[in-house]
């Protein structure tokens, strides 16, 4: 018995980073007008997943798709960031029979005054450089906020509107 629960906090350990370093990411979203809205805090787990704080502001109520996409950048407009990130090949939305890729995350609800505190666990992905599903490959990942809310079944994108804010996610 003892040696069995030495092994499962063995294996616990093997999953964290060197000298009890935590990784960890950031993302400033901003608008089109590159006014900054908010920041994302990426923070990987000790079990499997990225852990994404969202705090926002400046943005009307409403509900709002929120997705990874698959490339590091948002100039010279949002579109710059891509699909969604889906190295799987997988459909989009957590309700499509085929579904879900690793950059689907449940939409953004911001209430009165336009103020949002959420987060999400990105089961899919990782910040281990070189390790599949990393969002911090070459090219690098954002996280985009769209202007609707996401169906969580139409493909590719969730009928999730434009592009609203987005924020390279910088390792």
């Amino acid at each position: 018995m003892k040696t069995g629960m030495m092994l499962v906090a063995l294996a616990a350990l093997v999953t964290l980073p060197v000298s009890g370093q935590e990784r960890s990411a950031v993302a400033t979203l901003v608008d089109s007008a590159g006014t900054r809205l908010g920041e994302a805090r990426l923070t990987e787990t000790p079990s499997e997943g990225v852990h994404i704080e969202l705090h926002v502001e400046g943005i009307p109520p409403g509900v709002y798709g929120f997705h990874i996409h698959e490339t590091g950048s948002c100039s010279p407009d949002f579109e710059a960031a891509g699909d969604h990130f889906a190295p799987e090949g997988k459909a989009h939305g957590p309700m499509h029979e085929q579904g879900r890729h690793a950059g689907d995350l449940l939409n953004l609800h911001v209430k009165e005054p336009g103020e949002a505190a959420s987060e999400w666990l990105a089961d899919r992905v990782t910040l281990e450089p070189g390790a599949p599903g990393t969002l911090l490959d070459a090219d690098g990942s954002a996280l985009v906020i769209h202007t609707a809310a996401d169906d969580y079944v139409t493909q590719p994108s969730g009928d999730a509107g434009s592009r609203l804010a987005c924020g390279v996610i910088d390792g």
